[in-house]
């Protein structure tokens, strides 16, 4: 447990940062979810659309620092191959 006023407010500070960035690691995880859940179904244009949404989002979550821009530019390249390999 932390011993003075200061480290009592840095340990409140730092869970609500983690509670806060655990909920954007969801979103992240929801976006490519739902992005194989389409390029699944074989609807390329669902598929397209919903990797520009996610795409928008895996963005921003990156911006803050949440994950690395060099792990966004991973997951966002390997959507977008797995979506121009579908047939059609």
């Amino acid at each position: 447990m932390a011993n003075t006023k200061g480290a009592r407010k840095a340990a409140r500070q730092s869970e609500k940062r983690r509670r806060h960035n655990a909920s954007l690691r969801s979103a992240l995880a929801s976006a490519i979810k739902s992005v194989t859940r389409a390029i699944q179904a074989g609807d390329k244009a669902a598929a397209r659309k919903t990797l520009s949404d996610a795409s928008g989002i895996i963005d921003r979550i990156a911006d803050k620092r949440v994950i690395h821009k060099n792990k966004a530019a991973r997951h966002k390249s390997r959507l977008a191959v797995r979506l121009k390999a579908m047939a059609g």
